[in-house]
Order: C-alpha cells, then structure tokens, then sequence
C-alpha cells in the first residue's frame, strides 16, 4: 500500500460516510482450521498506521505490533469464523459469507459504507463495495486482514499443541508437504476439512 488512506475510502468520506468498515477473511484454502473474519472500523480523522498492508506481506512480528495498535486506535472492531463443521455443511464459500455477516452485525458502530476484499459477496445480504486486492489497497481492509490473520494463526498454534505431527504452528493448516504427508501416515483430526483433504490427497485415502 502507498500509504494512508485509499481513493475508495476518501472519496465515501468526502461524501459524508462516518463510520466506514473494512471486512476481510483469513482461511479459505487450508486443510483445516475455521475460516475467521474481522470486521474493523478504523478512525477517519486519524492518519492511517504506518505499516499496515496485506498481512501477506508482512513477518508474524510485524503482524502482531500491528495487530495491537489497530484494535487501541479502532472504533469498532469484531471477530468471527466459521467452522470446520459449517464449511461441510455450507461449502466454504457461504460458510465465509456467513462468518462475514456475522462480524459486521457484532460491530459496536453501524458502519455507513462496508468494504470487502475480492469480488461482490452475493450472499452477504448488505450493501458493500467489494475491491479486488483490497486487502494490499485499501487501508480499513488492510487493517481487517491483518487482524484475521494474527487471530487465526493463534487459534492453530492452540490447536497445534494437541496435535503437533501436523506442524499447524508453521503452516496454519494449509497443505504444506509435512502436513500431506502427516495426513497419509496419521488420518485426520476434527479440525480437518475432509473434502479439502481428499483433494489434497487426489482422492487416494478413505476418511
């Protein structure tokens, strides 16, 4: 990110929104693990943190300071997930609308204009902007994202203790090579999204 707030975000600001809430999700693709989502509504009369961009692109370090000083400065901020069992039920794709609705509705602030990352939620059931790349783009997505992040990665680091063959404290639950091949020498877990790991595994075990 260049830095401070977006086009998108100045522009809605200018035409009068207060209260603008960025939306992101973090663990679509892995194995497994729940798919969590922050809702975030970042301070329009403060500059912008230096620093904060794509969580992807940022060490675990840096993703933890930042972490720490967005939830200080937020106005409002809320989490959710869904799980493993709902990504089943649900697919991952509306499980992840599903955890989307659910933090915008536990923000303390009713934002004016919401901004999610990627392509238009069809699902979502509110009106928002959707911006692809929105997490590296825009600031109050940007925010979201990395929030998500850290919260996620502690979530699997805990689960990592109880089942540490799988290396969840390394790779969060995506499909690292040590993880397909724990799966193959071990079996699943609860936390396992079975039909992610069928795929992985080229549909050669069965669970």
């Amino acid at each position: 990110m260049a830095g401070g707030w977006s086009a998108i975000e100045k522009s809605l600001r200018a035409a009068g929104a207060k209260a603008i809430a960025g939306v992101d999700e973090v663990g679509r693709g892995p194995l497994a693990g729940p798919v969590v989502v922050c809702a975030v509504i970042m301070p329009l009369d403060r500059r912008a943190i230096a620093g904060v961009t794509d969580s992807k692109q940022l060490t675990a370090a840096d993703r933890e300071r930042l972490a720490r000083r967005i939830e200080r400065e937020a106005v409002a901020l809320a989490l959710a997930a869904s799980s493993v069992r709902e990504i089943a039920r649900w697919n991952i794709y509306q499980a992840t609308a599903r955890a989307m609705q659910r933090a915008i509705a536990r923000l303390g602030v009713r934002p004016d204009e919401i901004l999610v990352d990627g392509k238009p939620v069809r699902s979502l059931g509110v009106a928002h902007h959707a911006i692809i790349g929105g997490d590296a783009n825009c600031y109050s997505i940007a925010c979201a994202s990395i929030v998500a992040k850290v919260m996620r990665d502690r979530l699997m680091q805990r689960l990592a203790r109880r089942h540490p063959v799988y290396g969840w404290e390394r790779n969060a639950g995506y499909g690292t090579p040590a993880h397909i091949e724990a799966l193959r020498s071990v079996g699943l877990t609860a936390h396992h999204r079975v039909a992610f790991c069928r795929t992985a595994l080229g549909g050669q075990l069965e669970f």
